[in-house]
């Protein structure tokens, strides 16, 4: 319903006014893999009791983080802060052998919340690893992510950050040379480097399955579709959040005249609105939905009208909770 006078007639909206539209992408946010982690801490939190340990952040966003830390989850960058014998869960990004380990040498009660498509590179690592190939991991040095999957065969592996690293790839046998990827990179971006390692090595081995995951390959798709004449494109999504990021920067290379990441609609600057007629808002897979909608409310209140949802893609994958948490969650009656 539009804008009403004191006289009960529809107020004259300006040109501008009239022309403004408000997308919304979808799908958006949570992913399967965070929605597994999340509730995996909120579930063993109900079962075990506060404090339930996280070794490193859960998901990467600091307002789900500070939600569960409200609940009792304390955050531990790594596991000698974890007092012996406590409960600790392992983030949803994967961990190296090296940790397994050191969880079992202390006592620590474990339940790892990685996401199974994460877990599925390890298992590509190792494979690749078992029958001795040089792997190249395409990723981002320092990523929780990618500081697992290599640990998983540190002698195999060497990172390789983006096209501008392929020149200094060093191999024993060019001939066996295979390549795995972080989860949440960029595609277009990813297959470029993949690309250019092919050229080096005409026989680089691919990994039985794309390694980026659905949920971001499906966001990255309908930022695309929404950035073509946006104005201005709206991501929600923590700093850390490399899918987040990743998704500002593909809506730019997508057509968009500005984009900007935020964690939340107070860090919007109303001087972006200023002669933007097309807005287009998406989140990152870390994020919860009443994110996104503080940012609705935020535009409405600037003069925007209700946004109406772009679908590219249908999402219905659910996967279950780990094995060590739903065991326990039978003992106690629970599941």
């Amino acid at each position: 319903m539009g804008v009403m006078t004191d006289l009960g007639t529809p107020a004259v909206l300006s040109p501008q006014e009239a022309e403004r539209a408000v997308s919304l992408a979808a799908p958006r946010g949570y992913c399967a893999g965070v929605d597994r982690a999340v509730i995996t801490v909120e579930k063993a939190l109900d079962l075990y009791g506060a404090p339930v340990y996280v070794r490193k952040q859960i998901v990467h966003n600091k307002h789900v983080v500070a939600d569960l830390e409200s609940r009792g989850a304390i955050f531990v960058e790594e596991l000698d802060e974890v007092p012996e014998g406590s409960t600790v869960v392992f983030s949803a990004h994967g961990v190296s052998p090296a940790v397994h380990h050191e969880a079992a040498e202390r006592g620590l009660k474990t339940i790892d919340a990685t996401c199974p498509l994460v877990t599925k590179v390890h298992h590509e690592a190792k494979r690749f690893a078992s029958d001795d190939y040089d792997i190249l991991l395409i990723g981002h040095e320092g990523h929780e992510e990618v500081e697992g999957t290599a640990g998983e065969a540190p002698e195999h592996i060497q990172l390789v950050q983006g096209p501008d690293d392929v020149a200094n790839i060093v191999v024993r046998d060019p001939d066996k040379v295979a390549w795995l990827s972080q989860t949440t990179l960029s595609v277009d971006e990813t297959m470029q480097t993949v690309e250019a390692i092919r050229k080096r090595f005409p026989n680089l081995l691919d990994p039985p399955s794309d390694d980026i995951c659905y949920a971001t390959q499906n966001r990255q798709m309908a930022i695309k579709e929404i950035s073509k004449d946006a104005d201005l494109v709206i991501v929600v999504g923590s700093a850390n959040s490399s899918n987040s990021v990743r998704l500002a920067e593909v809506a730019l290379e997508a057509g968009a005249k500005s984009a900007h990441r935020i964690d939340d609609a107070s860090e919007i600057d109303p001087g972006w609105l200023e002669g933007v007629t097309k807005v287009s808002v998406t989140s990152g897979a870390s994020v919860p939905e009443d994110l996104v909608q503080g940012v609705l409310r935020f535009l409405s209140d600037h003069g925007y009208p209700d946004a109406q949802a772009v679908h590219s893609a249908e999402e219905s994958l659910i996967f279950a909770l780990p094995p060590e948490l739903r065991r326990d969650m039978r003992k106690l009656g629970k599941g």
